[in-house]
């Protein structure tokens, strides 16, 4: 019975600091550290071992992988990072402090750009500070200017059913350090949730999530490591 455990990324400088983030590449502190490593504590202590890890191309995400391995004594083991399991772009809001958006914009209109399906923030400008259309790790990558979680969705799914769905169907045990909403995206395909239901579910950082599914990749169940 394949088994995958997804984990959001430990708490990062920007979390801390109410920043809109994305695609920008910000460290973690010391706080999302210490989760990485207890995750990796506690995913040794229940007796998880893992084949194969995917990543995305973001700082905070693989060094939570890198410290919940570290953790469990398996730092040897195979990653792959990719761009597809990236953060959802923030587009122009990029970098800018989300209780100073609320007094700009109002409330109801940042619980849009956050929280709704299919409207992404306003695009980034190009030549912000915070654009990435020249980084080198995008390098032959169309760099969005923004996105929506239903934009996000888009990009990781083709990603799932390419690399990491066939490892799971091949019996590998596999484990994904990634964000937010690109976990969301993976949650609302392998349990089906409803497109007005998923940007409301919470992803806690640094806490691993155990999906238990058939050969078919059909959840059979998904738990909180920490409540079993």
């Amino acid at each position: 019975m394949p088994t995958l455990v997804l984990i959001r990324h430990g708490q990062s400088a920007w979390n801390l600091e109410n920043r809109f983030t994305g695609w920008w590449d910000v460290d973690l502190t010391e706080q999302g550290e210490e989760e990485a490593r207890l995750a990796g504590e506690l995913l040794g202590a229940r007796g998880h071992d893992f084949d194969l890890c995917f990543t995305s191309f973001q700082t905070r995400a693989i060094k939570t992988l890198n410290i919940a391995l570290e953790a469990m004594g398996r730092l040897w083991l195979p990653v792959e990072k990719h761009w597809r399991l990236n953060e959802r772009h923030y587009g122009g809001l990029t970098g800018l402090n989300k209780a100073e958006m609320i007094a700009k914009a109002g409330e109801e209109q940042v619980h849009i750009w956050r929280r709704s399906f299919d409207v992404p923030p306003p695009l980034i400008e190009p030549g912000s500070p915070f654009d990435l259309a020249n980084d080198r790790r995008y390098a032959g990558v169309d760099v969005p200017r923004t996105e929506s979680l239903k934009d996000t969705i888009a990009r990781v799914l083709p990603y799932w059913e390419q690399n990491i769905a066939p490892a799971l169907k091949s019996g590998e045990r596999v484990l994904i350090s990634a964000h937010g909403n690109s976990l969301r995206a993976l949650v609302k395909h392998l349990s089906g949730i409803k497109d007005e239901e998923i940007a409301s579910l919470e992803i806690p950082t640094g806490q691993p999530i155990v999906y238990e599914l058939d050969d078919q990749l059909n959840a059979l169940d998904r738990y909180y490591l920490k409540d079993r």
